[in-house]
């Protein structure tokens, strides 16, 4: 059977990437295929457990390459029991989050940066997925600013970081995906859910034609 398609949604936390995976899913479901929608962290059972511990605002302060390695291991776990699989039986995965998270958040973190280095989170990433990467990944772009209001008034750990760290982590981003255009696209995140919607479609439309 033919290699699946692999797509991956990634921007800010409230940027809308859940919503519009959902509904990028469902669009690619009413062409016929088989689509697994999935997230990381999580998306297994350990994932799933690796990312409670990661978003605890209880759990206080975690070594910052122990936060590296949690990330890294629920991805592991991820591409060996969800992503690879449904990839070598033909179906679409749409993915909230990859690599591109790890090198953008963790690498805006001071105490990362200082412990690990972009190629450490380069490195680790490369030994968490293999092969495996997205033949398309789209940055839900967004100012820093913006996403504010979208997190509500209870934030998780990461989000309690406040926005000046959001704001660097959005120009890891925005730098990240500039690496590798031929994978890599970036899409405004303003405007209706229809309008983004319309705009991811635009950007992976041809791996479907």
């Amino acid at each position: 059977m033919a290699d699946g398609i692999f797509l991956v949604l990634d921007g800010l936390d409230g940027c809308g990437k859940s919503t519009q995976a959902r509904r990028l899913s469902e669009r690619l479901r009413e062409t016929g295929r088989t689509v697994i929608h999935t997230r990381e962290p999580g998306g297994t059972a350990l994932g799933e457990q690796v990312r409670d511990l990661l978003l605890d605002r209880e759990l206080g302060d975690i070594a910052p390459l122990a936060e590296v390695f949690l990330y890294q291991a629920s991805r592991a776990q991820l591409v060996d029991t969800v992503v690879a699989p449904a990839l070598a039986e033909g179906h679409v995965v749409v993915c909230e989050r990859w690599h591109y998270a790890t090198r953008a958040y963790q690498g805006a973190y001071a105490g990362v940066g200082r412990a690990a280095g972009e190629d450490a989170l380069r490195q680790s990433s490369q030994m968490a997925v293999g092969e495996t990467e997205p033949q398309r990944a789209i940055l839900l772009d967004m100012a820093s600013q913006d996403t504010e209001a979208r997190i509500g008034s209870d934030p998780d750990r990461l989000e309690s970081r406040g926005e000046t760290y959001r704001r660097h982590v959005a120009e890891r981003f925005r730098a990240i995906f500039a690496e590798d255009p031929q994978r890599c696209r970036v899409v405004s995140a303003a405007g209706s859910m229809e309008d983004v919607e319309g705009r991811i479609w635009e950007a992976v439309r041809d791996l479907f034609d």
